[in-house]
């Protein structure tokens, strides 16, 4: 028996597997897209491509080329295009704990470290330019 005929089954079955394969990934791709689109609303926190992070404040799931206002900072919002934001961050729901390992925790809030507003900020970088 000839080669080439034995090759010819062999070919016709990879083909018809990529194209079962790149139907299944497309299927798959566009479901996580339109599962992204009902997730991205306004309020939601985001996940962008350039690996910031931000709350939605405006998008238009409907027209794709209108840039998604994102707030990456309090009173800070940017635009970007729609595609940038990779996916909706979803929130960890906390596991259920015992009385001690809940007062473990309110002593570890205790102890972080508090965010300092804008103002607070550039008061101790103007005292610390004021020391050199």
């Amino acid at each position: 028996m000839d080669p080439t005929l034995l090759m010819l089954p062999v070919l016709g079955v990879l083909i018809v597997f990529m194209f079962v394969n790149s139907r299944k990934r497309q299927k798959q791709m566009k479901a996580d897209q339109e599962e992204k689109a009902t997730k991205t609303v306004p309020g939601a926190k985001v996940l962008l491509q350039g690996g910031l992070y931000g709350t939605i404040v405006a998008y238009d799931p409907e027209n794709l080329d209108e840039p998604a206002l994102v707030e990456i900072a309090p009173g800070t919002v940017i635009e970007v295009h729609s595609q940038a934001i990779l996916r909706v961050v979803e929130p960890t729901v906390a596991e259920e704990t015992d009385a001690a390992d809940e007062t473990d925790a309110a002593d570890a809030v205790d102890q972080a470290p508090s965010i300092e507003t804008a103002e607070e900020t550039r008061a101790r970088l103007e005292r610390d330019a004021d020391d050199k």
